[in-house]
């Protein structure tokens, strides 16, 4: 079957070609190391697929199916990633600056050395995630469930932990500003 990976914003063809599902044409293009920033992904089923490294800044996520994939080393930076499951992804040291997270199922997700900062995590379900040494500063998290999540290491400075659930504290750097900005 042929595949067209266009750009979200242009339409304009980025990759093409034969595979048998969109999921191996973007596993491809990722291993090709071609730039796929700002492509249209919008519900794409891409469980389980190696996007190591991959680049995709500014791509259009929204709702994409990504659970157990390979993110680590990506670059999504200002990707919009609301509504997708990420669950039990690998997205160790991944660059997420600014990406819209937003009611994203990141449960079991491994964001270890991730770059979450003004990250919105807004109704994020992160129950069980590791983000060990993220950066999360000034990301927001109002209202996500952070239930079992381990943020050992992790900078939350300035961070939104408005109307959270679960949140545990574990040796992060919070201001003191920030903790009375959380509800367990």
């Amino acid at each position: 079957m042929w595949f067209d990976i266009v750009n979200r914003f242009t339409f304009e063809h980025i990759f093409s070609g034969e595979a048998e599902t969109l999921a191996q044409l973007v596993e491809r293009a990722v291993k090709y190391g071609e730039n796929l920033a700002e492509a249209n992904l919008m519900r794409a089923d891409l469980s389980g697929t190696n996007l190591k490294r991959a680049r995709l800044q500014r791509a259009y996520l929204y709702g994409a199916d990504l659970s157990g994939a390979n993110l680590a080393g990506a670059d999504l930076r200002d990707a919009k990633i609301s509504k997708a499951d990420l669950s039990c992804a690998d997205l160790t040291r991944a660059d997420l600056t600014a990406a819209n997270l937003h009611r994203a199922i990141l449960e079991g997700a491994n964001l270890s050395k991730a770059l979450l900062a003004k990250a919105d995590l807004i109704g994020a379900h992160m129950a069980n995630a590791r983000l060990i040494g993220a950066n999360m500063i000034g990301a927001f998290l109002t209202r996500a469930d952070l239930t079992g999540a381990d943020f050992t290491g992790a900078d939350l400075t300035r961070a939104e932990l408005l109307l959270s659930r679960g949140f545990k504290s574990v040796n992060e750097r919070i201001e003191p500003s920030a903790v009375g900005a959380f509800s367990g």
